[in-house]
């Protein structure tokens, strides 16, 4: 394993530990809301710095951006590690045992290194840029799936409601090649699901970097593809995220072009 993949994953594994830690304790947990269903806990913020402070000491002149404490400097510095501590925090707080810990670092604005975390099921996905990706140590590969027919289509995101006739459109499409869809409220999981084949594709809207950037190198280290909804690579940018295996991936981004 890559020295700072290495790295990234014991700040994961340090900061999946204040997260369990908080779910055996729901009495603990302190909940406020960022926004409209968007909540945030006393251990986001915990697993945050326990995250940070770990990768810091490491490497001190890199930037740091996490979900909740916004980002170390305004700097374009050469390195940047980009934190979520707790992917999925509606369902951790309604005791849902489907969440994460994501940390990527990017050199240049490119991703390097990622690493999902699942601290209930105990499942450690890695990747490094060339070096494929792996999950508790053996390699992964996304599906082989030649159609949408049988396929498992991850979906989600924010502000949907706003987009109704177009994600209808698109929820009938993926009827109609008798695919499946779930949503599961965590996208680093979905991203993680894909690189392993337990997903075919998904599309997601309204994310932020944190949510994807180290499930982005996970799928393209398995052999998947990653797009945004015009076809194009701004997904980081726009937060709109179209991914899967190859031909999943090639239907599902055309659907999601021509309607939303």
């Amino acid at each position: 394993m890559q020295p700072m993949a290495n790295i990234a994953l014991r700040a994961a594994r340090l900061a999946a530990q204040q997260i369990v830690r908080g779910f055996d304790r729901p009495d603990l947990i302190d909940i406020s809301t960022k926004g409209h269903n968007d909540f945030v806990t006393n251990i986001d913020r915990e697993a945050e710095y326990i995250a940070i402070e770990t990768l810091r000491e490491k490497y001190p002149d890199h930037k740091f951006t996490g979900e909740e404490s916004g980002s170390s400097t305004e700097e374009d510095l050469e390195y940047e590690w980009v934190i979520d501590p707790l992917d999925g925090t509606m369902n951790f707080t309604r005791q849902l045992p489907h969440f994460c810990v994501s940390i990527a670092c990017l050199h240049k604005g490119k991703i390097e290194h990622g690493v999902v975390v699942d601290p209930i099921r105990q499942e450690e996905f890695v990747a490094s840029r060339g070096q494929g990706a792996t999950l508790n140590g053996k390699r992964i590969r996304v599906s082989s799936l030649e159609s949408l027919d049988g396929a498992l289509i991850a979906t989600g995101g924010r502000d949907r409601h706003l987009h109704l006739e177009g994600e209808t459109e698109v929820q009938r499409h993926l009827l109609e090649s008798k695919s499946f869809a779930r949503q599961s409220g965590s996208a680093a999981l979905d991203l993680a699901y894909i690189a392993t084949g337990r997903l075919d594709g998904l599309y997601l809207r309204g994310l932020g970097r944190w949510d994807m950037a180290a499930g982005v190198l996970l799928v393209t280290e398995a052999g998947g593809l990653v797009g945004d909804f015009e076809g194009g690579a701004n997904f980081m940018k726009n937060g709109n995220i179209v991914a899967g295996s190859p031909r999943c991936f090639k239907t599902i981004s055309s659907v999601v072009r021509k309607h939303l």
